[in-house]
């Protein structure tokens, strides 16, 4: 039998290992993430530097997740158009909505909410993640909606937000995973090395 989508062998033992070792990742990421408090994303918006009334998505936060609403919060305060990721069908990149306090929102499949505002493109993208590396790789939760997301927006920054102590020396990476410029952590920020 031929392999799948004009793989071969060795393509599919790559794909394999990869999955394997993004897995294992994952586990580990979250076993880590377990201990961290998600309150020290109060300390998020100290560090967060953006240009002057751009439009800047973040995203809700899911359990365990560092809290990114004192940052929606402080970012709107200082006059962002702040916007809200609407995750459409699987193999779509997200949508992006307007969001204010005390607006109108909606609950996703997947535990977190997004406003009714407005569709919106962003001018820096702020990206979730299970664990980071210096060079900007970042291992999400599988779905890949920010991989396409930031594919469909080149040229955009795109800066991960999450705990510090999710650092590694390297995160497992594949062709079609996108790079982050930046991560913002409760310590501070890191520039990533490409």
């Amino acid at each position: 039998m031929d392999p799948p989508y004009g793989l071969d062998e060795k393509s599919m033992q790559s794909d394999s290992s990869l999955a394997a070792r993004k897995a294992q990742a994952r586990a580990t990421a979250l076993a880590r993430r377990a201990g961290c408090d998600p309150q020290l994303g109060q300390r998020l918006a100290e560090h967060l530097a953006l240009p002057a009334g751009s439009a800047v998505s973040v995203f809700w936060p899911l359990p365990g997740e560092i809290d990114t609403r004192p940052l929606l919060h402080a970012l709107h305060a200082r006059g962002h158009q702040v916007l809200l990721p609407e995750t459409p069908p699987r193999g779509q990149a997200l949508i992006f909505r307007r969001w204010s306090p005390g607006c109108a929102m909606r609950t996703e499949r997947f535990g977190t909410l997004f406003p009714e505002g407005e569709i919106a493109a962003p001018a820096t993208i702020l990206v979730p993640f299970l664990a980071f590396d210096r060079q900007g790789r970042r291992l999400g939760y599988g779905g890949g909606y920010y991989d396409r997301t930031l594919a469909a927006h080149p040229g955009v920054p795109a800066i991960g937000v999450g705990f510090a102590a999710l650092e590694v020396d390297a995160v497992p990476c594949g062709e079609y995973d996108a790079r982050l410029d930046a991560v913002v952590t409760e310590d501070g920020v890191i520039i990533c090395e490409r």
